[in-house]
């Protein structure tokens, strides 16, 4: 390749690429942009991107880069596909078309490719060890959410995988294992719910969150939609708008991008009822779902134990007096 076909690729914004997977700034200046670092699950924010020189650095890993350096990180590919990818989307007036690799608008999900991930197959029925995974570590009531849910099965460099998927307005899946990989199949979008049902509108920030509400309702009366991300209030604001949607009840994540997410729908105008009040100790809905859930069943196995200490004690009673 030419030096300046190099030097075009490089120029291609980061923000920009970024955005088009759906990440956004938790933070954004003339000269920078920071974010939680795309390349792994974290709270506090560590990617830096220098918009003025097209850099980005990782203070977590002490490592950075290119445009060509994250491209290969984030798609897991070598460095010819990330130069012949880039390459592709990069014209030669400095602009950048998006129309072949990033975020194919397909309905239909079969083997559709997310840089990395190639979809397999789509079953109805999870194994045991998912559902073990969600009955018992995240205390989901199965027999409720189960017409949600998908097996999952993918491929990465050759090597097959499997996750709980739940599927998008777009035809992708938000995936989940029992350990804590999280990801998509593209394409990443929202996913409303039961769009007959009355407002207030319930709006989830992940399906783990939503799971754990249908496992708390004995019926579920409201419009319900699942952000996938707090980057998706964009999609979400307007999905609402153009139902003429304006009242809705947030059930975010207890953190920083959760309240901003909360203001972001208050400055658009809806009238919001934030419920994270209901839940403020905790991290997340499903966090309070299963402390609480913990709870009941500490209390119920105290209540067992007691009955079966008073049937001793009777037991011992009678005994006695049959001796006398």
């Amino acid at each position: 390749m030419k030096e300046e076909d190099l030097s075009r690729i490089k120029r291609y914004p980061i923000v920009e690429y970024l955005e088009r997977k759906g990440i956004k700034p938790v933070r954004r200046t003339p000269s920078y942009a920071l974010y939680r670092s795309p390349l792994r699950e974290e709270t506090h924010p560590s990617f830096k991107v220098d918009t003025e020189k097209n850099l980005w650095i990782d203070y977590a890993e002490g490592r950075g880069g290119s445009i060509i350096d994250l491209f290969m990180r984030l798609e897991n590919c070598t460095l010819s596909e990330a130069i012949h990818r880039l390459g592709q989307n990069a014209s030669d007036n400095g602009t950048y078309s998006f129309l072949n690799d990033f975020v194919p608008n397909n309905p239909q999900p079969v083997m559709v490719a997310n840089g990395t991930r190639r979809l397999i197959e789509i079953s109805d029925t999870l194994p045991p060890y998912f559902q073990e995974y969600l009955t018992k570590v995240r205390c989901i009531n199965l027999e409720k959410t189960m017409p949600f849910l998908k097996c999952i099965s993918y491929e990465v460099r050759s090597r097959l995988y499997q996750a709980i998927g739940f599927a998008n307005l777009s035809g992708g899946y938000e995936l989940r294992d029992d350990k804590t990989f999280k990801g998509t199949i593209a394409p990443k979008d929202i996913t409303p719910i039961f769009t007959d049902r009355a407002e207030p509108v319930c709006i989830f920030e992940g399906f783990m969150d939503f799971l754990s509400f249908l496992s708390m309702k004995e019926k579920i009366t409201n419009h319900c939609l699942v952000m996938n991300s707090v980057s998706n209030v964009a999609r979400t604001i307007r999905y609402l708008n153009d139902r003429h949607l304006t009242h809705i009840r947030t059930f975010l994540d207890n953190d920083e991008a959760g309240r901003r997410t909360v203001q972001d729908f208050i400055k658009a105008g809806f009238h919001v009822e934030d419920m994270n009040i209901h839940y403020q100790d905790f991290k997340d809905l499903n966090d309070f779902h299963v402390s609480r859930v913990r709870e009941q069943q500490k209390r119920k196995a105290q209540e067992q134990t007691h009955i079966s200490i008073t049937g001793q004690n009777k037991k011992s009673k009678q005994v006695k007096l049959k001796m006398k």
